[in-house]
C-alpha cells in the first residue's frame, strides 16, 4: 500500500510493522508526532503495545531499558536536549546489550533555542555504544525502523535512527508500507535468550569488579565490528524480500569521479541534484552517502574513495575545537591506507539554515580552485 506521510509517521508506521511491545514516550519537538500517531495505533488496537507515558525522556529511556530487559521489543523517540538527557541511559542500554530501537530527529542544541535540524545531538552521543542510521527519505525512514529492530536483536547492541528535523520529519513524501504478513516474515518475534524471569533469575548492571569489566567493553566493540556485515545482510535480505536497499553507504555517479562529495542525511538529495547537473556539464564529480555512522563502515569509505583526487565533506554539525565529525571520521578512516586525497571539510546548515543547490555549487566551486584545504573547518554562508 502506498502513502503520502510525513517521515515522523514513517517512523511511526514502522514500529508498527516491527510489532514493538513497549512503547516509552515523552513529548520534544519536533518528534512529538511519532509518539503521538503510536499512542492512538495502541488505543484503537491496531498496535498491541504498552505506551508508557513518563515524565522525561531520561524516564522514557529508563522505561524502554525495563521493557527490553523483560524480553520485549522496545522503543522510544526523541530529538536534541531530550537525546541529551538519556545520556546516561544510553550507556546502560548499550552496556546491558539491549536490541532497543530509538528514533532521533535530529535537531540544533541550544542555547540559543532551536528547534530546527543539525546533526550535532545524535553526533555527540556517538561513543555511547549506540548503533547510528542516517536517512534521506522517508520511504528509507519506515524501511530502516525495520531493519533496526531485526539488526539490534542479531548484535544484541541498540540501534538510534536519524532523520532530519522538519525537512523529513515533517515533511510529506509517498511511502510504500509493506504488508504486514511480510514483514512478519522477515522480522520473526523477539527471542531473548537472557531477560528478567521470575521463573529463571538473572540480574542486570550488577558492580563488576576490575578483572571484568574491560571484557565487557571488548565484547562490545566486536559486536560493532560484527554489526558491519550484519548490516550488510539484512539490508540485502531487506531488498530481496521488498526490492529496496540502502548499503551501508552508496555510491553515486561515482565513475571516473575525481571530486567527491561526502554526504549524509537530506543533504544528499540536494548534493544528487548538483552532481547530475555537473556532470550535464562535463565534470567529473561523484558522490558517496554515508548511511551508516556507527559503527563507522572504514573499508566501504576507502574503497569508495580509492580513485579520487579530491574529497569535499559536507557536515551539518559540529564538534567545538576539531571540525566537522563526518570529515573527522573519513580523514581517520583514510589515514594509514594508500589512499590520500586531500580531504575538504565543510561545515553548513546548522540550527536548520537552508543547504541549497547553489549552497553545493559553491563547495565544489572551492575545491576546484585550491589544491589543499587552506583551513581545517571551511564555514560555508556564515556572517563572520
Amino acid at each position: 500500500m502506498d502513502k503520502v506521510m510525513m517521515g515522523n509517521h514513517a517512523v511511526s508506521y514502522g514500529v508498527q510493522l516491527a510489532r514493538a511491545q513497549v512503547i516509552a514516550a515523552y513529548p520534544i519537538t519536533p518528534q512529538t508526532q511519532i509518539v503521538e500517531m503510536l499512542s492512538e495505533m495502541c488505543a484503537n488496537g491496531d498496535l498491541d503495545a504498552k505506551f508508557i507515558k513518563v515524565e522525561s525522556e531520561h524516564s522514557a529511556m529508563a522505561a524502554t531499558i525495563g521493557g527490553s530487559m523483560t524480553g520485549a521489543r522496545a522503543f522510544t523517540a526523541t530529538s536534541s536536549h531530550g537525546l541529551a538527557l538519556m545520556h546516561e541511559m544510553l550507556h546502560w542500554a548499550s552496556g546491558a546489550r539491549l536490541p532497543v530501537v530509538l528514533a532521533n530527529v535530529n535537531r540544533a542544541m541550544g542555547p540559543g533555542w532551536s528547534i530546527w535540524s543539525e546533526q550535532t545531538d545524535s553526533l555527540a552521543q556517538r561513543d555511547t555504544g549506540w548503533m547510528q542510521i542516517y536517512c534521506e527519505s522517508n520511504q528509507e525512514v519506515l524501511d530502516s525502523v525495520i531493519q533496526a529492530f531485526k539488526i539490534a536483536e542479531r548484535v544484541l547492541l541498540p540501534v538510534m535512527l536519524v532523520l532530519d528535523a522538519f525537512v523529513l520529519s515533517h515533511t510529506s513524501e509517498p511511502v510504500s508500507i509493506p504488508d504486514q504478513t511480510d514483514v512478519d516474515r522477515f522480522l520473526p518475534p523477539r527471542q531473548a535468550k537472557y531477560k528478567l524471569d521470575v521463573d529463571d533469575p538473572h540480574s542486570f548492571g550488577g558492580l563488576v569488579a576490575p578483572p571484568h569489566y574491560m571484557e565487557l567493553r571488548y565484547k562490545i566493540q566486536k559486536s560493532m565490528e560484527d554489526a558491519l556485515d550484519i548490516t550488510q545482510e539484512v539490508d540485502r535480505e531487506f531488498g530481496d524480500a521488498f526490492g529496496r536497499s540502502y548499503g551501508l553507504v552508496e555510491k553515486y555517479r561515482m565513475d571516473a569521479a575525481e571530486l567527491v562529495l561526502v554526504t549524509s542525511s537530506t543533504i544528499t538529495s540536494t548534493s544528487r541534484d548538483v552532481v547530475d547537473e555537473l556532470r550535464a556539464k562535463g565534470k567529473k564529480v561523484g558522490l558517496l552517502k554515508i548511511r551508516l555512522f556507527r559503527p563507522f563502515p572504514v573499508e566501504a569509505v576507502r574503497e569508495a574513495l580509492a580513485d579520487a583526487k579530491k574529497v569535499a565533506v559536507i557536515d551539518r554539525n559540529i564538534s567545538f575545537g576539531c571540525g566537522g565529525i563526518f570529515a573527522s571520521e573519513v580523514k581517520s578512516a583514510l589515514y594509514g591506507s594508500r589512499i590520500h586525497p586531500p580531504v575538504f571539510g565543510f561545515v553548513i546548515g546548522l540550527g536548520g539554515r537552508d543547504v541549497t543547490p547553489a549552497s553545493i555549487r559553491k563547495i565544489v566551486e572551492h575545491v576546484e580552485t585550491h589544491d589543499e584545504p587552506a583551513e581545517e573547518i571551511i564555514w560555508m554562508e556564515v556572517k563572520r
